[in-house]
């Protein structure tokens, strides 16, 4: 099957070219030209400096879904986080954002204060939310957590409990006040220890109509009032305060504008929501709608609309995407965890980016089938080596990109990151189409790519000779850094990521490896 994607970024001296191709069963039928401009006069939007973000679940081992148990012990309260590779792989981002929550996280009392409450772990419990009981997180797991923080860089979002003190007036609706004693004495305790907090969010998927429980927007609006006035109490001798999150749900523009309206100016910094636009990890159509555009592109009306609920209804706050992980139900197996997960993965990224996400946070960084790591192994999935490349080579400015291809070529661009230059990524979704692209930056040159989206041989041999820049009072010597992935063997459900054939595994030390581009240099050369 034929799919591939690019990451590109230009300018004087540099360019990047970040390339995400399978290798297909025959060569494609059909080629055809297009041509790709990227405006690199203007931004149209900005991320923020560490846009990928990547979560930590509640889940226990006993979590399952369709006769699968794929968290196994990779949970906040169990995940073993002694080992060195964990660690590794949160350093190799340098500022890796972190979010502590998950579906549990509205049954999760703090073993700190006046708790009235046993302190045990999750239970499998037949009425339970979620089909498990209340559970614990005791301090001393607090402290070893905060320790993995601090050595790692981590910047930090905890996801508080927002049922507690309430009760459920109907099947599936919550009511009453929330009781924010136990949430109080754990930030509290965490001010105390100097633990770093960046944000702290308030529940989990309790928006609109819920997943499980809902809470009402009115409700909703004045809890977070009393959360900011904790915030405000605790970090009062602080230099910096964190910021408050919310609601961490699925989008419902009537829910959120309430939520704005209610809570009114300058309390809600950041609107969190949820997207898993792939549908049920069972679904056996799941590659098939990562690999249809038509399907990746209907998401982009959620992120059209709470782009103007915030606009019209709280234009303080900006927007993030708090948790996604494509398929729901602990992901798809066999599908989330391969190849050709990247190309929904790194799609979601340029769309999201595109329209005005500061940060984007993967379900999850371990555990379930959509983990970045593998949940025994903590080896990194296909997925991890995306987020690597963009954290390093997608800067926080988006730019405008046109092009006359069909829908199956998408395209993303931003200022590279840490350096002049665009960066552009490339995305072919078609199994029988061979794209030769030419590459427009508007800015200040024309850059012609003339590259054939191919088999990984013939175009990583092809490349320095089919590659060549035309611009204005260019560089002698300028240089263009390209990175080919492709799937191991050319299966596109591959567990391993083929990096400019040089497959990525970790080093013998058990370091993540490095990841070296292609370096081509380009003669200089006058337009006439």
């Amino acid at each position: 099957m034929k799919s591939s994607i690019i990451i590109c970024p230009m300018g004087y001296c540099l360019s990047l070219l970040f390339f995400l191709a399978s290798l297909p069963g025959i060569f494609a039928q059909d080629v055809k030209h297009a041509t790709v401009v990227v405006d690199g006069t203007l931004t149209t939007a900005t991320t923020d400096d560490n846009f990928i973000c990547a979560t930590l679940d509640w889940w226990p081992h006993d979590k399952c879904d369709y006769n699968q148990c794929p968290w196994h012990y990779s949970s906040v309260i169990n995940l073993n986080l002694s080992r060195p590779l964990l660690a590794k792989a949160i350093q190799a981002f340098r500022y890796l954002r972190m979010r502590i929550g998950g579906s549990l996280q509205d049954q999760v009392f703090y073993d700190v204060g006046n708790l009235n409450s046993t302190c045990h772990p999750f239970r499998k419990m037949k009425d339970g939310l979620f089909g498990f009981s209340k559970g614990c997180l005791h301090m001393n797991r607090w402290d070893e957590l905060n320790h993995l923080f601090s050595r790692t860089g981590a910047i930090v979002t905890f996801s508080l409990n927002a049922l507690h003190g309430r009760h459920q007036i109907r099947k599936g609706v919550w009511g009453g006040a929330w009781d924010s004693s136990n949430a109080y004495d754990f930030m509290n305790y965490t001010v105390s220890k100097g633990y770093k907090i960046d944000s702290w969010e308030f529940g989990n998927e309790l928006s609109g109509s819920g997943i499980g429980a809902s809470v009402s927007a009115e409700l909703y609006g004045k809890d977070v009032i009393k959360l900011k006035e904790i915030i405000k109490d605790l970090y009062k001798n602080s230099d910096s305060k964190p910021s408050l999150v919310a609601p961490g749900g699925f989008y419902n523009q009537q829910w959120y504008a309430k939520l704005l309206q209610v809570s009114g100016s300058g309390i809600v910094n950041i609107m969190t929501h949820h997207i898993y636009n792939l549908g049920a990890g069972v679904d056996p159509n799941l590659v098939n709608k990562i690999l249809d555009p038509r399907h990746l592109s209907k998401v982009s009306e959620t992120f059209s609309g709470i782009v103007q609920t915030i606009q019209h209804n709280g234009p303080w706050a900006s927007a993030w995407v708090g948790e996604s992980g494509g398929a729901f139900n602990s992901g798809g197996h066999r599908v989330s965890n391969t190849f050709v997960n990247s190309f929904w993965y790194l799609d979601q990224l340029g769309m999201a980016a595109k329209y005005h996400t500061k940060v984007y946070c993967r379900q999850t960084l371990i555990g379930g089938n959509y983990g970045l790591l593998n949940a025994t192994t903590f080896i990194p999935n296909p997925d991890y080596y995306s987020a690597l490349l963009w954290h390093r080579l997608m800067g926080k400015g988006v730019l405008a990109v046109g092009s006359d291809a069909s829908p199956y070529l998408r395209a993303y661009a931003h200022c590279s990151k840490g350096r002049a230059g665009i960066t552009l990524l490339l995305i072919n979704l078609s199994n029988q189409t061979d794209y030769i692209i030419s590459v427009r930056n508007s800015m200040t040159m024309r850059l012609h790519t003339k590259k054939k989206m191919q088999t990984e041989s013939s175009l990583i041999h092809g490349l320095k000779r089919s590659v060549s820049w035309v611009g204005h009072d260019t560089l002698n010597g300028a240089t263009r850094e390209e990175y080919h992935l492709t799937p191991k063997d050319g299966y596109l459900r591959s567990e391993t990521m083929v990096l400019n054939g040089i497959p990525l595994q970790l080093t013998e030390s058990g370091d993540i490896p490095r990841m070296d581009p292609v370096h081509n240099n380009n003669n200089r050369r006058r337009v006439v």
